[in-house]
């Protein structure tokens, strides 16, 4: 019997081989400082999109919460079970985070439900179905649009349910206060998994800006 798959464990090896055997110092360090990262990035689950190797980020760098479509729901302080609200929470007021990054891709499954009126529940809590009704607003109006193909569909919504979150997330006091107060910044970014292409969301305009790799910081808008 296997405490664990093969294929996680052959992982681990390689890590401890590899990445901790040359990172050992700062693990150490992890463990006795704490962590201290400057940024939180709302991702997805997709197995396809991880943050943590899109940014190329070494351990104790970006604090990840990953849900289904990187959705942030509205402040509600109800006495309910909040995992999202309460992983921003600890970011924002523990770790003082100083920016968000909601970071969305392509072709994710979330927002395919979201757009696919006809689906069955994947079970009878329908818990994915409650969750994308976050933007069900935005997923009947761009369903609604016949001029647009089923994949500019998708794409239109995975990029509009960014702009979702990120105003959803001005709705935590403790998140527009520290913006307002210039101690946090918000950012919105969109990844294509077929082609490793990261498009940046303006925070003046809502538009996608797809950055140079050869220039950082330099993003110029795509016709």
């Amino acid at each position: 019997m296997t405490l664990l798959p093969e294929k996680l464990l052959t992982g681990y090896r390689s890590f401890m081989a590899h990445r901790y055997a040359n990172e050992t110092l700062r693990y150490k360090q992890l463990a006795d400082q704490g962590q201290t990262p400057e940024t939180l990035v709302i991702a997805c689950c997709d197995s396809r999109s991880a943050p943590e190797i899109i940014f190329d980020t070494a351990p104790g760098e970006i604090f990840v919460l990953r849900n289904v479509a990187n959705l942030i729901p509205p402040y509600e302080p109800d006495g309910e079970y909040h995992s999202t609200s309460a992983a921003l929470e600890f970011a924002v007021q523990s770790l003082k985070v100083k920016n968000i990054v909601v970071l969305g891709h392509g072709r994710c499954g979330g927002i395919k439900a979201a757009l696919d009126t006809t689906s069955e529940p994947l079970s009878p809590g329908d818990f994915i179905g409650k969750w994308m009704s976050l933007v069900a607003p935005a997923a009947e109006a761009v369903s609604a649009n016949e001029l647009m193909t089923p994949f500019e569909r998708q794409t239109a919504l995975e990029r509009i349910s960014i702009r979702y979150s990120l105003k959803n997330l001005r709705t935590f006091p403790c998140v527009d206060i520290l913006e307002k107060k210039g101690r946090l910044t918000l950012h919105g970014a969109w990844f294509d998994i077929s082609t490793g292409e990261l498009w940046i969301m303006n925070p003046e305009t809502g538009d996608f800006l797809r950055p140079d790799p050869e220039e950082v910081g330099q993003a110029t808008a795509l016709e």
